[in-house]
């Protein structure tokens, strides 16, 4: 299908009660939710939860169960498959193969030219500031340098829609900016971009949407900032100088996180937090202290329940 013809309204990815199970296993649950066009979809959730057995069911590497999805209209299918940049958790570049042969290999493969790949690859390579490995044998790279290269090879044909499996895996915090830095571009360019991810900080900074996955189960969907605005200013950010111990004397509070001179507080219910402020002034010298939309951290405790979360071993 020609992505010129696709309305700018239109979701490119419907998913519609979902299920997948190996044996007694139930991998994904009833699994709703849909990709606008164009925006940046975060599918969250701890190891397990179930995002990469729906995005192998998406890039119709496996069957569901039970459930539709649709592609730009369309149900998966190898046509879909062609539509879509695929960066799987587990990466599969041909360790022998020198890294220019890889790419161009990759990209005639997606259909791309000869003469139009080795022009994108020659622009991509120095976007990652790796020109000098394009005759560089695969098995010699470092993780992150492979990872470098796997994420060229997903976006190296210019698709109009990219699903990136736990794509800041391995990087260093300057190549994990600079990839999320290409994310957004590809957004601004009208690209539509689903990517999993077990970081919660990664999602907040950069989804306009989300899906928050538990158990094999949808727990929460929708927009990242309206959603954020329904839980209210109800965390507490503190910073102070002296004594900590009022800390423990609060009552009716979640403590997310806290060290020398900072805390991070959830106020739960009712408190007020003047009560909380004329407390900690009895203790210490408070230099901030300012109510805030929880993160998203803070969001998913509250909505799967701070023992269901320990019991999975979730990334918090």
């Amino acid at each position: 299908m020609d992505s010129t013809l696709i309305p700018a309204f239109m979701k490119t990815i419907e998913i519609s009660d979902l299920s997948r199970s190996f044996g007694k296993t139930k991998a994904v649950q009833n699994v709703s939710f849909d990709v606008e066009k164009g925006r940046i979809f975060g599918l969250l959730g701890p190891n397990g939860a179930g995002k990469t057995t729906t995005i192998r069911m998406i890039n119709y590497i496996m069957p569901p169960d039970e459930g539709s999805i649709l592609i730009n209209g369309y149900p998966v299918s190898p046509m879909t498959q062609k539509m879509i940049g695929y960066m799987p958790e587990e990466r599969g570049l041909y360790k022998k193969m020198k890294v220019g042969e890889q790419l161009m290999y990759l990209a005639q493969l997606k259909g791309m030219k000869a003469n139009d790949a080795r022009e994108k690859i020659k622009y991509w390579l120095k976007r990652f500031n790796a020109e000098d490995w394009h005759s560089k044998v695969v098995g010699e790279l470092s993780k992150g340098m492979s990872q470098k290269i796997q994420f060229i090879a997903t976006i190296v044909h210019d698709p109009d829609i990219y699903i990136f499996d736990e794509p800041f895996s391995g990087l260093d915090p300057i190549n994990s900016e600079l990839l999320k830095q290409i994310i957004i571009e590809l957004r601004k360019d009208g690209k539509t971009i689903l990517f999993s991810t077990h970081r919660m900080e990664q999602v907040e900074q950069m989804c306009d949407d989300i899906c928050l996955f538990n158990n094999g189960k949808v727990v929460l969907t929708g927009n990242l900032r309206k959603l954020k605005k329904e839980f209210g200013k109800n965390t507490l950010l503190l910073e102070f100088e002296g004594n900590d111990s009022f800390l423990d004397q609060l009552e009716n509070v979640r403590i997310n996180n806290r060290s020398t001179n900072f805390a991070e507080i959830r106020i739960l219910d009712g408190l007020q937090p003047q009560e909380i402020l004329k407390l900690a002034m009895d203790y210490s010298e408070i230099h901030k202290f300012e109510l805030v939309e929880p993160s998203l951290n803070e969001i998913f405790i509250s909505t799967v329940g701070e023992d269901n979360i320990k019991n999975s071993g979730v990334l918090l």
